[in-house]
């Protein structure tokens, strides 16, 4: 008797308590499920909508089956095997070449796809394919590594500062994989196999998609979320640091660049501003009168962005109300407190709780109270949501219960749902889509329009080498908006020669990220507490020379403003991320796969960042099938090639791609050509 049956399109195969499904899930695409019993619906995951439609057909021969959905073909084969479980494999609908299959653990028992019983209906899941020689894998959110192509890491499945998972990987062999599913878990990449896990789900999920890098990019947007149009203040400068204390120490760094005529989108209150954790609003004695700032920063054409949390101390005026109506994250033993902190008027730092991003009413409840204390009364419309991993410590997510599930089965939303709350929040307002800077994400924050930050990293040159293939990575993985401290958070003396020069390279760098964003904790710093803040942080900060290199590139970022727009447009349209790997542009160039420290910003613009201390030139890389110009020196070369870059303390090394002109050196550069 065949055990594989056509659902009207899509394929499910039973046997032995297990079942899997194999359905179309937009073009070019196809979702995977297996369960013990019951393949489930409505369970939190990235694919949370319906699925687009497409041309998808079956077909059923004994005991193989297919699904071709353009694109990419399914393969079934529920032939006898010694493990009892059918095997899938994924080729390309094309040529019928294999882009990904299916392999036991082991030939006897268990086969490719592993259930572990944790109790009450979850499981520990193991997924297995095998490994191809050669192959590149990229993507998964951001880390710390320093890699760029994963092949052969171990990466865990956890949201941690600076460690950011977003499940989605891909391939130098022309597919896309979105491992659906929140759990805390780990991705093994290794030469003998690839493993997924999950250390407490109730079923396995996961989706895959065919074709070049742009267009698996643009098919996983469409999957998981297009984002937002970008607001134009957006793509300016950000000013931050740790931190204005009050409301004068703000304003005068605001004056200071508006008399020097620099230019300031963004300035950022962080945190501490607040009465207490979790109250959501100015405390008067140190912030007297925002309405008057507000209106101030407003007529020098700059935005006040404020530090959320979303701890709340027992403190707060909040916590009482939350805790009783169950809108904070639970705990299956002890108190309800989450990490311990500081707050105002109490003594020792004090257990604080989070509250429940997975919860609609708590969404509900954190929007009404950053409503009505910042936007309604003073107009401030963008956030900061720091902390939204959310920073647990000690972090036992087995001890959690999120309204959305177990802890264990569903921590890795958190940061996602955090970002909900504040963009639809803003929409039940009719108002535009916020912008919110996060320091975590899962897949799909890109369309609650999540700005992601790379974390409190070091402020050396080894840490901006990470940066660089940390943000491609991130790219890779859906997410376009993304940005770093410039000049790194953890130290960095403004005094320093070593550490000036650093910063000088991070600005040019940054320039050319998504978002333009200085922030740090500098020397002379100060021990963590209520009182604290760090050395100076400002464009000027840095001595003479430093100086007139920052503003050189703040200036140069101002000029290219209407390409950024341009670029955040196309994402929003198709998905496409305006700070690239090479491969995805050129993925017909052999050696552009193997580029780990340059990038494509927007289709026309080269970008070699200098990451080295006392380097005045570097080898570039120029794709093959185009031509490039320098944009400094307007010398032309063919593509293929590398190219030695001059690259004084005044220049980062910029290619301009065939006949594109930008405004690079103060004129489009390649006009006069």
């Amino acid at each position: 008797m065949n055990s594989i049956r056509d659902l009207g399109g899509a394929l499910e195969w039973r046997a032995q308590q297990q079942t899997l499904r194999v359905e179309p899930w937009g073009p070019d695409a196809i979702r995977v499920r297996a369960a013990i019993g019951l393949v489930l619906d409505g369970l939190p995951a990235a694919l949370d909508g319906p699925a687009a439609q497409s041309e998808a057909r079956a077909k059923i021969e004994d005991s193989t089956a297919q699904l071709v959905n353009g694109a990419i073909t399914a393969q079934i084969n529920a032939g006898h095997t010694d493990h009892g479980q059918a095997m899938l494999r994924f080729t390309r609908t094309a040529d019928g070449a294999e882009l990904l299959a299916e392999e036991p653990i082991h030939y006897w028992w268990p086969g490719p796809r592993l259930f572990g019983p944790a109790g009450s209906g979850y499981y520990r899941l193991e997924q297995r394919f095998r490994a191809y020689p050669g192959e590149r894998l990229y993507g998964l959110g951001q880390h710390t590594h320093g890699l760029l192509d994963q092949k052969g890491a171990v990466v865990d499945l956890v949201q941690r500062n600076g460690e950011v998972t977003i499940p989605f990987l891909l391939s130098s062999r022309g597919y896309g994989l979105l491992w659906n599913n929140p759990a805390i878990g780990r991705v093994e990449l290794a030469a003998n196999g690839t493993r997924w896990t999950a250390d407490s789900a109730r079923q396995i999920d996961y989706w895959i998609t065919a074709g070049s890098p742009a267009q698996i990019l643009g098919n996983y947007a469409d999957a998981t979320g297009h984002p937002p149009p970008l607001p134009d203040w957006a793509a300016g400068f950000w000013q931050c640091k740790l931190r204005y204390r009050t409301q004068d120490e703000l304003l005068a760094v605001a004056r200071e660049y508006h008399r020097r005529g620099l230019p300031l989108s963004v300035i950022v209150a962080d945190y501490f501003h607040w009465t207490h954790l979790g109250d959501w609003k100015f405390d008067p004695a140190e912030w007297p009168d925002p309405a008057a700032m507000t209106a101030e920063l407003r007529e020098m054409g700059t935005r006040l962005m404020v530090s959320i949390w979303p701890s709340v101390s027992p403190a707060s005026e909040n916590h009482a109300e939350l805790a009783d109506r169950g809108l904070l994250i639970g705990t299956e033993t002890g108190p309800l407190a989450h990490a311990t902190w500081p707050d105002k008027g109490i003594p020792a730092p004090v257990g604080v709780a989070f509250y429940d991003a997975t919860n609609p009413e708590a969404r509900e409840f954190i929007w009404s109270r950053v409503r009505d204390n910042y936007l309604r009364p003073y107009g401030i419309d963008a956030w900061w949501l720091d902390a939204c991993e959310p920073e647990i410590r000690p972090g036992f997510h087995d001890n959690l219960r999120y309204h959305a599930g177990p802890g264990l089965a569903v921590g890795n939303l958190y940061p996602r749902e955090h970002a909900r709350a504040f963009y639809e929040g803003n929409r039940a307002d009719g108002l535009p889509a916020s912008v919110t800077l996060v320091r975590s994400a899962w897949s799909g924050s890109q369309r609650y329009g999540a700005v992601l930050w790379s974390g409190d990293i070091p402020a050396t040159y080894a840490s901006l080498r990470e940066q660089i293939r940390a943000g491609l990575n991130v790219a890779v993985s859906g997410l376009p908006w993304w940005t770093t401290d410039i000049g790194g958070f953890h130290g960095g003396d403004p005094d320093d020669p070593e550490y000036r020069e650093l910063i000088v390279r991070w600005f040019q760098y940054g320039a050319f990220c998504p978002i333009f964003r200085l922030h740090g904790f500098r020397e002379p710093s100060m021990p963590f507490g209520l009182d604290q803040t760090g050395g100076p942080n400002e464009a000027w900060s840095f001595g003479d020379e430093a100086y007139e290199c920052i503003a050189a590139m703040m200036f140069l970022r101002e000029r290219l403003r209407p390409y950024v727009m341009t670029q955040m447009r196309t994402a929003h349209e198709t998905g496409m991320p305006p700070m690239r790997p090479l491969f995805v542009d050129f993925p017909g160039d052999a050696p552009a796969w193997d580029v780990t420290d340059q990038f494509m910003f927007g289709p026309s613009l080269l970008v070699a960042p200098v990451a080295w201390h006392g380097a005045r030139e570097r080898d570039v890389y120029l794709p093959a099938g185009s031509r490039w110009t320098d944009a400094w020196t307007g010398s032309t070369s063919a593509g293929g090639v590398t190219v030695t870059a001059d690259a004084p303390l005044n220049r980062i090394p910029l290619f301009l791609r065939d006949e594109a002109e930008l405004p690079i050196a103060g004129v489009p550069a390649g006009s006069s050509r």
